[in-house]
C-alpha cells in the first residue's frame, strides 16, 4: 500500500492517541468523518495498523525489575530452537523475545515484581530449560527512551 501525507498524519496521530474518536481525527486532518474512517479502515485492513493497545505504568503496577537477558543455547540438543520458543510463550515475565546476531541466540526483555521474582524466573524457568548454555542479564537502572511509536520521519517512504 502506498502511503500519502494524510495516511502518515493518521498514523502519527493514532500513535499519540489510539482512542481518538474518528470525528476528532477527521477534524485534525481536515477530512470528512466518512473519508477519515475509510482511510483508517484501509490502514487496518492492509496490516499497517496491526492493533491498538493501552500503555501501562509498570511502576504503579509494582513491576520493579526490567531486564534484558541474552540466552545462548547448546546446539547439540535436538530441536533447541523449537523447544525454547515454545517455553517462552508460557512465561508471562517475558514481554519481548528476539532472535539476535552475535554470541547469544536470543535477547529477552523480562519484567518482574522484584529481584526475588526475577531470580526465581532465572533459576526455576530459564536455567531449567533444556538446551540453555549461558544466560547474561542486564538489569535496567533507568530508562531514557522506551516507545513503540514510530517517528513520522521513518514512516515516509
Amino acid at each position: 500500500m502506498k502511503l500519502d501525507a494524510t495516511d502518515l498524519k493518521i498514523l502519527t496521530l493514532l500513535q499519540e492517541d489510539g482512542r481518538m474518536s474518528n470525528l476528532n481525527l477527521a477534524e485534525k486532518l481536515f477530512l470528512s468523518p466518512s473519508s477519515c474512517l475509510r482511510r483508517v479502515k484501509l490502514l487496518e485492513e492492509s496490516g499497517i495498523i496491526s492493533r491498538y493497545s493501552a500503555v501501562l505504568n509498570t511502576e504503579k503496577l509494582g513491576l520493579e525489575v526490567d531486564a534484558f537477558v541474552q540466552v545462548t543455547m547448546r546446539r547439540d540438543v535436538q530441536h533447541w530452537h523449537e523447544n525454547f520458543s515454545a517455553a517462552l510463550k508460557g512465561w508471562p515475565e517475558v514481554i519481548g523475545a528476539h532472535i539476535i546476531t552475535g554470541d547469544a541466540n536470543y535477547l529477552l526483555r523480562v519484567r518482574a515484581r522484584n529481584l526475588k521474582h526475577y531470580s526465581a524466573f532465572i533459576l526455576e524457568k530459564l536455567y531449567k530449560t533444556e538446551g540453555v548454555l549461558d544466560i547474561r542479564s542486564n538489569v535496567v537502572l533507568e530508562t531514557i527512551v522506551d516507545t513503540q511509536t514510530i517517528p513520522a520521519s521513518l514512516l515516509d517512504r
